[in-house]
C-alpha cells in the first residue's frame, strides 16, 4: 500500500487526502487539533488516518505540505525536519499575504526574486521539495472535470523527486509542464495570483490552465 502523509488538515489537505484515497493510497493526515478532523475521517473511504505533523511525516513515503504558506517553515520544524530527510515532499503552498487583495489580486509576502518555495528548499536542504498543485483550486486537484486537459506546472531540484510527483499527477488527470530548478517556483507561484481574480471579481473560482504549443 502507498502511504501518503499530508502535513495539515485544512479544505487543501483534505481534499488531496479525499483524492489519494480515492486512487488507492493509505492517507494520514497531521493536524494540531485530531478532533478537527472527526468527520473528515468518519467520511474518508479507504485506509484513512489521523496523527500529528511528526505522525503524518513519519507516515509517508511521499508527504504532502499543506499549510498556509506563512506558517510552512514552522510547520516543518514541528514535524521535524529529520523525519522528512530524503524525502519527496509536495510543496502546494503560496506565499499569500495577511493583507487584503487589491482589485481582485492577492499580495504575496514574497518578492520575484525568490520564492517561499526556494526559502523552504534553503532552510531545509535535506527535503526533496517539489511545487505542484499551487495554481488551482482544491476542488480541481484531483481529476479535473475540464473539457481540455489542464496543465500542471512543477519545479524542483531533485529530477527522481519530479519524476515520481509527476507520476502521481498523471494518474490524477494532469498534463504535467516540468519548469526547470526550484527557482522556477518565482514564475509559478504568482499563477495563483492569476487563477484567484476571475473569482475575485466575479466569482467564477472553475478555471485552470493550460500550456498550449505551436
Amino acid at each position: 500500500m502507498k502511504k501518503i502523509g499530508i502535513i495539515g488538515s485544512g479544505v487543501v489537505a483534505r481534499s488531496l487526502g479525499n483524492g489519494f484515497l480515492k486512487h488507492g493510497y493509505e492517507v494520514m493526515l497531521g493536524t494540531r487539533n485530531v478532533a478537527k478532523l472527526d468527520d473528515w475521517l468518519a467520511k474518508a473511504e479507504g485506509k484513512a488516518h489521523v496523527g500529528s505533523f511528526t505522525d503524518a511525516a513519519k507516515f509517508g513515503k511521499m508527504v504532502v505540505l499543506a499549510v498556509k504558506g506563512n506558517v510552512a517553515a514552522n510547520a516543518i520544524e514541528e514535524a521535524g525536519p529529520q523525519n522528512l530527510q530524503w524525502k519527496n515532499v509536495i510543496d502546494t503552498t503560496n506565499p499569500i499575504a495577511n493583507a487584503a487583495p487589491e482589485n481582485g489580486v492577492l499580495k504575496f509576502f514574497t518578492n520575484l526574486d525568490e520564492s517561499l518555495m526556494e526559502q523552504l528548499q534553503l532552510r531545509f536542504p535535506e527535503i526533496h521539495f517539489v511545487k505542484s498543485f499551487s495554481c488551482v483550486g482544491n476542488a480541481y486537484m484531483v481529476d479535473p472535470p475540464f473539457a481540455e486537459q489542464p496543465s500542471m506546472f512543477i519545479c524542483g531540484n531533485n529530477d527522481d523527486a519530479k519524476k515520481k510527483v509527476h507520476n502521481l499527477l498523471v494518474e490524477f488527470g494532469w498534463a504535467v509542464e516540468d519548469m526547470g530548478k526550484a527557482t522556477a517556483a518565482r514564475a509559478i507561484e504568482p499563477l495563483c495570483m492569476l487563477w484567484c481574480i476571475p473569482g475575485m471579481q466575479h466569482g467564477k473560482w472553475n478555471n485552470a490552465f493550460r500550456l498550449i504549443r505551436h
